[in-house]
């Protein structure tokens, strides 16, 4: 057992998180991701939901203030502006965990899938709330431990 770190974390991703440098990126995805085709590797994180694995993994994890949108979530069809309860929660887990001014950009569902398979890894779970797809873009550590904001 380790101080401080959550331990909804396993072993393999924690590796995965702390092998990851800036610029980075990974997917975060409901049980309906075709998480198999498009990851170069996958981790799960089964029994969790959605904002139960972010709240895991923000809780180490810096995310890239170099960009407009660190987090992406993908889009509904048809709805590209709409939040829906998924996107919201994990909008919300983002802002709790992390900080009130990160920004949650969105990406068209086909192009999602693109972008997925450029990612370093998949990292699924049990959440089974339709469009519950994210990808998170690692971010610089200070020499303190503070996450770097420009």
């Amino acid at each position: 057992m380790l101080i401080n770190v959550n331990p909804l974390l396993s072993p393999e991703v924690l590796s995965l998180l702390r092998s990851m440098g800036h610029g980075d990126r990974f997917v975060l995805s409901d049980a309906n991701f075709p998480s198999y085709s498009h990851a170069s590797k996958l981790y799960r994180m089964d029994g969790l939901t959605l904002p139960q694995a972010a709240e895991a993994i923000l809780s180490v994890f810096p995310l890239d203030s170099f960009i407009p949108h660190p987090v992406q979530r993908m889009e509904i069809d048809g709805k590209p502006d709409e939040i829906n309860e998924i996107h919201q929660d994990i909008i919300d887990t983002v802002h709790k965990v992390s900080g009130p001014n990160w920004n949650v950009g969105s990406i068209e569902r086909q192009k999602f899938y693109i972008e997925a398979k450029k990612t370093m890894a998949v990292i699924t779970t049990s959440d089974s709330r339709p469009y519950g797809c994210f990808i998170f873009t690692k971010g610089v550590l200070k020499p303190d431990g503070s996450v770097w904001i420009v």
